[in-house]
C-alpha cells in the first residue's frame, strides 16, 4: 500500500511494474539485466477520489496514455529494486500535488492611488511624444 496522506492511499494492485533494459551504466550487466521500471498506473480506474482524479486527468493529460495510465521510466540507479522505489516516490509526490486543491483567486480592485500613479504617467509619457511631434508635418 503506498500512503499518499495521512488519510489517502492506493493498494499495491493499481500499481504495474515492468522491468526493462537500462541506457544507463552498468558495464557488461547493461545488454543482460532488466534493471529499469517502467511504473504504469491507471488514473480513471484508481480508487482516488473523484475530485482528485478530474486533477490529475486536467494536470497531467500529456503525460496520460489513451487509456489514462500514466507512465513513470526510472532509470537513475543500477538495481532494479533502487528504480523501483524512485518510481513509486515520483508517482507519490505526483499524487501528493493532486490532493490539495488549487487556491480560489481573490479578486482585487486597483488602489485609488495606484490608479493615479498609472494616469500621471500615461499623461507623462503621452505629453513627452507630442513634444517630439513635427508640428509642420502634421498640419497638412
Amino acid at each position: 500500500m503506498l500512503a499518499i496522506t495521512a488519510h489517502l492511499s492506493i493498494e499495491d494492485a493499481e500499481i504495474k511494474f515492468e522491468f526493462i533494459r537500462s541506457p544507463g551504466p552498468g558495464g557488461q550487466n547493461v545488454n543482460k539485466v532488466a534493471t529499469a521500471v517502467l511504473l504504469r498506473f491507471n488514473i480513471p480506474e484508481s480508487s482516488l477520489p473523484p475530485d482528485v482524479i478530474e486533477r490529475l486527468l486536467i494536470v497531467l493529460a500529456s503525460r496520460l496514455t489513451l487509456k489514462g495510465d500514466l507512465l513513470i521510466k526510472a532509470t537513475r540507479f543500477r538495481t532494479q529494486e533502487r528504480n523501483k522505489q524512485d518510481a513509486l516516490e515520483r508517482l507519490q509526490s505526483i499524487l501528493a500535488h493532486a490532493v490539495v486543491p488549487p487556491k480560489k483567486r481573490k479578486k482585487t480592485k486597483p488602489t485609488f492611488s495606484s490608479t493615479q500613479r498609472r494616469l500621471d504617467q500615461k499623461k507623462k509619457v503621452s505629453k513627452n511624444k507630442s513634444l517630439r511631434r513635427d508640428k509642420n508635418f502634421h498640419d497638412n
